[in-house]
């Protein structure tokens, strides 16, 4: 149906016949008069609203739309509804459109352009203006008109302000289901990725071409899995380099252990060997103090020797001086032995002089003589005897000097002795001390040591559970086809050569090796 059908059509509805319209024209001198005062009520009423002033840019703009409508309302009470009338509400219609107004600010403002219009026919009439009126059934005819001239006018501008709404709703279906087509191609498409990328496929793209709104998807999508594969091989070689690293570890922890466990063996072995020495050295020191007492015991009496042998050596002086006294006085018996033998001899020569009176003083000076001689050889004798006990005795006070100076000797070197033991005792007393400070120092590091081994064997462990760890990440890498490669090799724990030694070691370790 054309759109000028669709007017008459409307117009023969509410009955909008030549009379009406007649009315209509008739009405026109004062609705010419008025329009350009309604409008500025009305328009002032559009400025007292934000919510329709928001909707003109400026007071030219405002200006500008009511002239406009002053044309419109001008051409509506010409009755004349053509092509120009309808194309003029069209775009009328349009404008509102445009610019947002809604049906009940624009049902408001016929509502308001009405009333002034009405209030000016009824005043017109009262005054007797309407020259061919002849009763108030020509201004209610007039007054009819003018409503359904602006019924008519603002059902079309409302059907098209709905017709435009209504393309547009028309056009943002088709828009919508061209979307959801599009959005559906692109869902399915990323479905097909996301359940090859699902299955383990890193390599998995967005196939086929998308929509342009949904090709930053497909780019954001495709960078993301080429992101993910990058990671996921990353994730892979770190894995491999945590496997790597983590048998280092292990090994270096096992060896760790294996050595802690020999050190704890060795420190042990140290540990007695340094108590037993720590109680040999202890003994050493109280030898050394006794031997020390004993040496100053043979001081004290060496001294007290010398001290003897120096009286004696005083003694045997004596004894010397006292032989060369004894000798001195053989030398004066023996003289005077020679001069009794001399005296014996003359009294002997006297006698034979003397004849039978000098015989009986003859025998007595043979007596003398004999006597004399006898003296002189028991004074020779003795002298001789003497002799030989002055050289003994020399002898003797010469032994007995070398005597005093070996023991002399022998009390500087006793003197000695003790000093240098009683250095060793103190030597001793410290090596003592030190080795009980070694022997602690002993026992601390074997605790060390112990808790060391302790936590070698939890590191071992730690290592091993991280081994564990490693190989089970890399078997769930393994699930994933990273580009065009094979999926990644799955590990299996291995038996390390390091264990089969740690029973050695504790072996070794055992008390008695």
């Amino acid at each position: 149906m054309s759109a000028q059908n669709q007017l008459d059509q409307r117009m023969s509805f509410m009955r909008f016949d030549h009379k009406d319209r007649a009315a209509l024209r008739a009405a026109k001198p004062v609705i010419d008069a008025e329009i350009n005062g309604a409008l500025d009520a009305f328009y002032a009423q559009v400025r007292a609203f934000p919510e329709t002033r928001k909707m003109f840019s400026s007071d030219a703009h405002i200006s500008n739309a009511q002239g406009r409508q002053a044309s419109h309302w001008r051409r509506l009470a010409t009755a004349e509804y053509g092509v120009d009338y309808q194309g003029d509400v069209a775009r009328i219609g349009k404008a509102h459109a445009v610019i947002g107004l809604e049906p009940r600010w624009y049902i408001g403002g016929y509502a308001l352009v009405a009333e002034k219009l009405i209030r000016a026919m009824v005043e017109k009439r009262a005054k007797g203006l309407f020259a061919n009126a002849k009763n108030d059934a020509d201004l209610a005819d007039g007054l009819v008109a003018l409503n359904k001239a602006v019924m008519l006018d603002m059902d079309l501008a409302i059907s098209t302000y709905l017709e435009l709404l209504q393309d547009e709703r028309d056009q943002l279906e088709a828009e919508r289901a061209s979307a959801e087509q599009r959005q559906a191609d692109a869902v399915r498409a990323v479905g097909d990725a996301l359940s090859r990328l699902a299955a383990g496929d890193l390599s998995a793209r967005v196939d086929g071409a998308l929509s342009p709104e949904f090709v930053s998807l497909k780019s954001d999508f495709d960078q993301a899995a080429a992101a993910l594969a990058e990671a996921m091989g990353a994730v892979d070689r770190a894995t491999r380099g945590i496997r790597s690293g983590a048998d280092e570890i292990a090994s270096a922890a096992d060896d760790l252990a294996m050595r802690s466990e020999q050190q704890a063996a060795t420190l042990e072995q140290t540990a007695a060997a340094v108590e037993q020495l720590t109680s040999t050295v202890a003994k050493t020191a109280q030898s050394a103090r006794e031997v020390s007492s004993r040496v100053g015991e043979a001081a004290t009496e060496a001294q007290r020797s010398g001290a003897v042998v120096t009286r004696a050596a005083e003694a045997m002086s004596q004894i010397e001086s006292s032989s060369n006294q004894v000798n001195h006085i053989l030398g004066v018996i023996d003289e005077i032995a020679f001069q009794t033998n001399l005296l014996a001899l003359n009294a002997g020569v006297e006698a034979a002089r003397a004849g039978d009176a000098g015989k009986g003083f003859a025998v007595v000076a043979q007596e003398v003589r004999a006597l004399a001689q006898r003296s002189a050889e028991a004074a020779k004798e003795i002298k001789s005897l003497i002799s030989d006990s002055s050289r003994q005795v020399g002898e003797g006070v010469e032994l007995v000097r070398q005597t005093g100076d070996a023991l002399r000797g022998i009390v500087d070197k006793v003197g000695a002795i003790d000093s240098l033991v009683n250095e060793i005792a103190a030597s001793a007393n410290e090596q003592a001390s030190a080795l009980t400070e070694v022997n602690s120092a002993v026992g601390q590091l074997d605790q060390v040591t112990q808790r060391n081994t302790a936590m070698a064997q939890r590191s071992t462990d730690a290592t091993r559970a991280l081994r564990a760890e490693a190989a089970d990440l890399a078997n769930h890498v393994g699930g994933f086809r990273i580009g065009s490669t094979a999926p990644a090799q799955r590990y299996a724990e291995p038996e390390h050569p390091v264990h089969a030694a740690r029973a050695k070691v504790a072996a070794f370790a055992r008390p008695g090796r």
